[in-house]
């Protein structure tokens, strides 16, 4: 346990860790620097727990790459559900995946292209995951919104066709292709 940010990125550079649970508010500066600098380098899953309920701090966790927020008081059981949700999710293997021209390393966040590095979003990383880790299944429109979104009730229904569009156009030829009315599949080389 690390009750400052300079023991956390001490303890972060001796072991790799399955989760970190993340306060904001620490005496030598805010968590959400630290978040930041931790999604640098790494996708190791982030739960931030802390007095901040300001929504604008919620948002800004999220998109500074949390998986997770919670605000104080907080129920145990729920924590833990949400630790185990976590700790599942991030539990998937790390080693790089080989696809044709493509080479995905979701432990390192690298994402490359006949040797050419590729930016994705969050959002675009779950939704690439989903889809290789299914390669040759249909993911329905629902499991993708559930699975990419959290649950996926305050997601505009285009969201995913837009975030679709997106990572076919950064990935191109990738073999991600729409099952009319019913999903998208990430489509094997027979």
């Amino acid at each position: 346990m690390a009750a400052t940010l300079a023991q956390g990125r001490a303890a972060l550079g001796e072991e790799e860790y399955a989760l970190v649970l993340l306060d904001l508010n620490l005496p030598d500066g805010n968590g959400l620097d630290f978040l930041t600098a931790l999604r640098r380098t790494s996708g190791v899953p982030v739960l931030i727990l802390t007095a901040n309920d300001l929504e604008s701090d919620q948002v800004a966790g999220l998109e500074l790459g949390a998986d997770d927020y919670m605000t104080k008081p907080f129920s145990l059981a729920v924590l833990r559900a949400r630790v185990n949700r976590l700790l599942r999710r991030g539990s998937a293997p790390a080693a790089a995946l080989e696809l044709g021209p493509f080479s995905f390393d979701f432990e390192r966040l690298r994402f490359m292209r006949n040797g050419t590095e590729v930016e994705l979003s969050k959002t675009e990383q779950r939704l690439l995951r989903l889809l290789v880790e299914h390669r040759g299944q249909t993911l329905t429109r629902e499991q993708l919104l559930d699975r990419v979104w959290d649950g996926g009730e305050f997601v505009d229904a285009n969201a995913l066709s837009v975030a679709v569009k997106r990572l076919r156009d950064k990935l191109t030829d990738a073999p991600i292709k729409t099952v009319y009315g019913l999903g998208y599949t990430w489509e094997e080389k027979r």
